[in-house]
């Protein structure tokens, strides 16, 4: 390993912890991860109990395991998620734990699986981790998703590299992404934090009543709940510590109104879910409901995903990414959405975030559901933005105003 290397991955593990979680002093700190990222996660338990962590847990995962048990294991054992793990992350959210995921599987994990397996597990899942889901959604803790790269996710990004040098692109890829090659990360995330928040602030002050896509293969209409709020980059855990929930992060985002959602929207880029490509894809809607769905590739795991509950067949996310943002301009297809989502305008099927309506971390989920927030056990991101795309904002009197031109900020 070189000295720029080295120092980039010090500073990446630095600000996942300082700045992703921002770990507070004697507080808890899980992390799920891959085996195969062991020595980075190792790195940044040393730097949290160096920053005051209480103590660290590790849930280590093995994508060989995984897919293992998909091609194995009965069909009738799909269905079952351990209660020890529910009752883990329950416990840790009710002391105040900070949560880090580290993602690194292979797009094609489970490439050729039968897709009833993948979605009666990843429904076992959401309904065992709904409760933990609801902490996140309404920011009562701190929480953030970072990657590192496994050799078969290195290996679809950069096929066309030599094998021995597809691991290193893409951790360069990482840390140009999320600042960690620069020279005062830490500053520069302070800087964009900031960035981000005046156009939150500008869409706030506006209250725009709905959005207005138009793009080839696209053609919706988005009304915004009253109360709604747009939010980007940094949040605040109940306690009021500052936390970044996703590195890296583009995006300026808000709530859509469960039932105010009509048109149809086209896909631009893969959607990697379950392990597997989902691509090219048409979403249709009516009244909120997605009443068809069309795809060249991955269609059954597409519509296995939106029958996943009765709230997976509405939007819970719209998010704003300008064509020029960092991510999109390295021409860089991660087949990862936590990468692909900031490089593009998203929308996202499943539950709605509580923190993005006036008063809703505090409210039931009967009150956000009367306020139009969507309720799923499931959340998934896809991207539809291009440098085609326009977006108009339209008041509460019905007049039109620019928000995206030509797939960039018009403002």
């Amino acid at each position: 390993m070189n000295s720029i290397f080295e120092r980039n991955l010090a500073n990446y593990a630095e600000l996942a912890v300082k700045i992703g979680v921002n770990i507070q002093p004697n507080q808890y700190l899980y992390i799920a991860a891959s085996i195969e990222v062991a020595p980075f996660v190792q790195k940044i338990t040393k730097i949290a109990y160096e920053n005051g962590a209480k103590q660290v847990f590790v849930d280590y995962t093995d994508d060989i395991i995984a897919r293992t048990r998909y091609e194995l294991a009965d069909e009738d054992s799909f269905d079952f998620f351990p209660p020890w793990k529910v009752q883990e992350r329950e416990w840790l959210a009710e002391q105040g734990a900070a949560f880090m995921s580290i993602v690194s599987q292979s797009p094609d994990l489970l490439a050729g699986i039968d897709a009833k397996k993948i979605a009666t597990a990843q429904k076992a899942a959401g309904v065992a981790l709904n409760k933990y889901r609801q902490y996140v959604q309404a920011d009562k803790i701190s929480w953030t998703v970072i990657a590192a790269p496994s050799e078969q996710w290195a290996s679809k990004v950069f096929s066309e590299l030599p094998k021995e040098k597809q691991v290193d692109a893409l951790w360069d890829a990482i840390f140009k992404a999320t600042r960690s090659d620069l020279e005062n990360p830490v500053k520069a995330w302070a800087d964009h934090n900031d960035n981000l928040h005046e156009k939150v602030d500008y869409l706030n002050n506006k209250k725009y009543a709905k959005l207005h896509y138009t793009a080839p293969g696209t053609d919706l209409t988005i009304e915004l709940p009253k109360g709604h709020l747009w939010c980007g980059a940094g949040s605040v855990n109940e306690k009021g510590d500052e936390f970044m929930a996703n590195m890296p992060t583009e995006e300026v985002f808000t709530v859509p109104h469960k039932d105010g959602v009509n048109g149809y929207v086209s896909s631009t880029k893969p959607l990697s879910y379950g392990g597997n490509i989902i691509d090219n894809f048409k979403v249709t809607f009516e009244n909120g409901r997605i009443v068809n769905v069309e795809a060249e590739q991955g269609e059954e795991v597409l519509k296995n995903l939106v029958a996943t509950d009765e709230g997976s067949h509405y939007l819970g996310e719209v998010a704003l990414v300008p064509f020029q943002s960092p991510i999109s301009q390295s021409n860089i297809l991660f087949y990862n959405t936590l990468f692909d989502e900031n490089a593009s305008n998203h929308l996202a099927i499943g539950s709605a975030y509580a923190f993005c309506l006036e008063g809703g971390k505090t409210m039931s989920s009967e009150e956000l559901l009367a306020n139009g927030l969507n309720q799923s056990i499931t959340h998934v991101d896809f991207m539809i933005g291009s440098d085609q795309m326009n977006i108009d904002g339209i008041t509460e009197a019905g007049t039109a105003e620019p928000v995206f031109l030509n797939g960039n900020w018009a403002f």
